[in-house]
């Protein structure tokens, strides 16, 4: 069970939203490769990235600062937001990043990220980001009409590494994860489930290692972490006594 630091960047800083809304931003850090080093040292084995700008503006902008996360840590790196073309996920594997996260592409081109699954295996991720059960896309700033184990489901035997969950209407407000939403999914796909979104407390840590949830590949953590709400030692320490 992975605890997974997140590092959102958006003007080249390290900042968390609030329900995904870019002016509701809190700058936690501006030297996002020093945030990933910190994490890093406090005992992280895996770093979450999410490029801000580039899910808005379907390319890379934070491109920069990956790129510096990618020098100052020796953990595993994976990164979502702007990542939308077989020449995007070439691009940043081949500059060391563990595995692409792709969103809107999968809502859109399905059939890319099946393609990218085959051109470099264990290294694609799907994002899917929920409101009221339907998958948002374009950075949140836009609904579909898919269900969440819908889309899911589009990408069973495809080799995806693994999905991330987000439930858009607890991120970055400590509601809690979603675990009904969560473990639905993770109960109706084969495909390794990341929970995202909300992670509020060491009781949510702890929810992580009931037997239902050991499904699970582990979950997101981002403001939990910044605000001292979660003590990174007693998380991890409490993970590793349930593996």
């Amino acid at each position: 069970m992975i605890l997974f630091p997140a590092i959102d960047l958006k003007d080249g800083q390290c900042v968390r939203l609030k329900l995904g809304d870019m002016a509701e931003a809190t700058v936690y850090n501006p030297d996002p490769a020093a945030q990933a080093k910190a994490f890093e040292d406090q005992g992280f084995e895996w770093l979450h990235v999410v490029d801000l700008n580039g899910a808005f503006a379907g390319e890379s902008v934070n491109g920069a600062a990956v790129e510096a996360i990618l020098k100052a840590t020796k953990n595993p790196v994976q990164l979502g937001g702007g990542i939308r073309t077989l020449d995007h996920i070439e691009n940043w594997l081949s500059k060391g990043l563990a595995r692409v996260i792709l969103g809107t592409v999968a809502v859109r081109n399905p059939a890319l990220v099946i393609e990218a699954c085959e051109k470099f295996p264990g290294k694609v991720a799907v994002g899917i980001d929920a409101k009221g059960g339907k998958v948002a896309v374009e950075g949140w700033a836009a609904a579909s009409e898919l269900g969440v184990i819908e889309l899911a489901k589009k990408f069973e035997g495809a080799g995806v590494a693994a999905i991330i969950y987000t439930d858009i209407d607890r991120d970055g407000v400590l509601a809690g994860i979603n675990w009904p939403s969560t473990l639905a999914l993770a109960d109706a796909v084969s495909i390794p489930v990341i929970a995202s979104g909300g992670l509020a407390s060491i009781e949510d840590i702890r929810r992580m290692t009931m037997p239902d949830a050991k499904k699970l590949e582990g979950a997101i953590s981002g403001r939990a972490l910044y605000d001292g709400r979660i003590d990174p030692q007693e998380a991890l320490a409490v993970l590793r006594a349930a593996a």
